[in-house]
C-alpha cells in the first residue's frame, strides 16, 4: 500500500550535510590517511570528491523550480546508490524540498522505523504494478512549486556513456500537472528538466580494478588470466559466463566469433524458447516477448513449473542483454567503463555472501572521483504540442547529447585512461 511522504525540512537540511560529507566528499584530513581511508564513512562512501557543475547549468535548473510551475527533474542513471547521493546534492541547490522516487524495497522494505525515516526525507515509494497513488502525490507536490525527481531510464544499467530508452512517467505527470495548474492560472508552466552526470576517476585506479577483477574471478570460479591486460581479463570473464549460457542452450560457439555474434545467437535461442513457453509468435522481437511474458506471468494461468521456466528464461534474457551494443561500439575502453563492467558482473552474477549483498546495495568505487554535472535544455510542456512518445525522443536526445558532449570535453582534457576495447565489434 502506498504511504505518502511526510517531509521534515529540518531532517532534510541535516541529511544534506551528512550526504555531502559522509556519502560524497569524505572528511578532509582523514579520507587519504591510512587506516582511516579504509572506513567508507571517513573516505566518502561514494568517494565523489569533487562536484563540477557550471553556474549557468545550475541556474538553468533552478529557474524551472518554484511557485507557478511544476517541475519533474530527470537525471540519467549510470550507477546505483551514488545516484541518490548526487541527486540529493543537485536538488539541495535548486529545490531543497523536492521529492524523489525510490524503489519500494528501499522505502517500505526495511521496517517501519526506516520507512518513517525515508518518508521524512521525502522519498516516494515506487510500488510495481501500483504506481497511480505515487503519481497522484507527485503531481500534487509539484503543483506546490517543489520539484519531483525520478529516473526516466528506470533501473541502473551501469553504462555511463549511454542513455537507455526512457519511461513515460515524468512526461505524463508533467502534462497532468499542467492541466490542473492551468485551471487556476492560465500562465502556469510545467517542465521536464533533464540532468546528466558523468563520473570520472581523479587518478589511475588500475591496481584497485585489478583486485576487484580478481575477486570476481574467484567468486565465479574462473581461473585468473596471467599476462592478460585488465580489459582482456574483464572480457574473458564475460566470455566464460556467456559460454555457460551457450552450454545451457545446447549451443557451441563458433571459433573466432565475436562476443556480439555469440550473444546474438544465445538471445535468439532463448527468445525462441520464451515464445514457445507463452505461446507467442516466434517472430516478435525480444522487447515485445518480454512484455508479453510479464503479462503472461501476472495472469498466472499456467502451472507453477511452467511459470518458473518462463520467469527464468525472461530473467536470463534480461541479464545477457545488459551488455548492450554500446559495449561494442568504440575501439577504446576507459577505466570508468571497466569499473562499470565489474560492478554489473558483481550485481548480476556474484551472489550468496554478505560481501556480495552489501556490494549490491552500496557498491564501492575503485578510487576517488569527480562528478561532472550538466543541465541540458529543459522541455517546457506548456509550449509543447507533440505526443508523449515524441517528447521522450526529444528528452533522450538532449540527455544523450549532453552526456556525449561531456565525455568528449573530458577526453580532450586528458580526463580518462584508456585501453584497446576487446569488446569492439565493427
Amino acid at each position: 500500500m502506498f504511504v505518502a511522504p511526510r517531509p521534515n525540512p529540518a531532517l532534510i537540511r541535516a541529511m544534506t550535510v551528512v550526504n555531502r560529507i559522509v556519502m560524497l566528499h569524505g572528511v578532509p584530513g582523514f579520507r587519504d590517511l591510512l587506516p582511516f581511508n579504509r572506513l567508507a564513512g571517513l573516505r566518502g562512501i561514494s568517494n565523489v570528491r569533487l562536484i563540477d557543475v557550471p553556474a549557468a547549468d545550475q541556474q538553468r535548473l533552478k529557474a524551472c523550480c518554484g511557485e507557478g510551475q511544476a517541475t519533474f527533474i530527470t537525471p540519467n542513471h549510470p550507477e546505483f546508490f551514488t545516484d541518490w547521493m548526487i541527486d540529493k546534492e543537485i536538488v539541495s541547490r535548486v529545490s531543497p524540498l523536492a521529492a524523489s522516487w525510490a524503489t519500494h524495497g528501499v522505502v517500505n522494505g526495511l521496517g517501519r522505523l526506516m520507512q518513517k525515516f525515508w518518508l521524512a526525507n521525502n522519498l516516494i515509494a515506487q510500488i510495481p504494478g501500483n504506481s497511480e497513488a505515487a503519481k497522484a502525490h507527485s503531481v500534487d507536490w509539484a503543483l506546490q512549486g517543489h520539484g519531483v525527481l525520478l529516473h526516466p531510464e528506470g533501473g541502473v544499467g551501469w553504462h555511463g556513456n549511454y542513455v537507455g530508452p526512457l519511461l513515460p512517467g515524468a512526461v505524463e505527470m508533467g502534462l497532468a500537472a499542467l492541466k490542473r495548474g492551468r485551471e487556476t492560472n492560465k500562465d502556469f508552466k510545467a517542465w521536464v528538466a533533464p540532468v546528466v552526470w558523468k563520473l570520472a576517476f581523479t587518478r589511475n585506479v588500475e591496481r584497485a580494478l585489478g583486485k576487484e577483477c580478481a575477486y570476481v574471478e574467484k567468486s565465479l570460479k574462473i581461473d585468473s588470466s596471467v599476462g592478460c591486460s585488465l580489459p582482456e581479463r574483464v572480457y574473458r570473464v564475460y566470455s566464460i559466463l556467456l559460454s555457460r549460457d551457450e552450454q545451457a542452450c545446447g549451443l557451441t560457439a563458433e571459433e573466432g566469433a565475436s562476443y556480439a555474434v555469440r550473444q546474438h545467437r544465445v538471445l535468439n535461442e532463448l527468445g525462441r524458447r520464451l515464445a514457445e513457453g507463452i505461446a507467442a509468435d516466434a517472430g516478435l522481437d525480444l522487447a515485445d516477448l518480454l512484455r508479453r511474458s510479464r503479462r503472461w506471468l501476472r495472469e498466472g494461468k499456467a502451472d507453477t513449473e511452467d511459470q518458473r521456466r518462463v520467469r527464468k528464461l525472461a530473467e536470463t534474457i534480461q541479464r545477457i542483454q545488459r551488455v548492450g551494443p554500446w559495449a561494442f561500439a568504440d575501439r577504446t575502453i576507459t577505466q570508468e567503463e571497466i569499473a562499470e563492467h565489474l560492478k554489473r558482473i558483481r550485481n548480476d552474477y556474484c551472489k550468496g555472501t554478505l560481501r556480495d549483498t552489501i556490494n549490491r546495495f552500496i557498491p564501492q568505487p575503485a578510487g576517488p572521483r569527480c562528478a561532472h554535472i550538466r543541465v541540458p535544455e529543459p522541455l517546457g510542456l506548456h509550449d509543447y504540442d507533440g505526443s508523449v512518445d515524441e517528447a521522450l525522443v526529444v528528452l533522450r536526445s538532449r540527455i544523450q547529447e549532453a552526456v556525449t558532449r561531456t565525455v568528449t570535453e573530458l577526453e580532450a582534457g586528458g580526463g580518462f585512461i584508456s585501453y584497446p576495447n576487446p569488446f569492439y565489434h565493427r
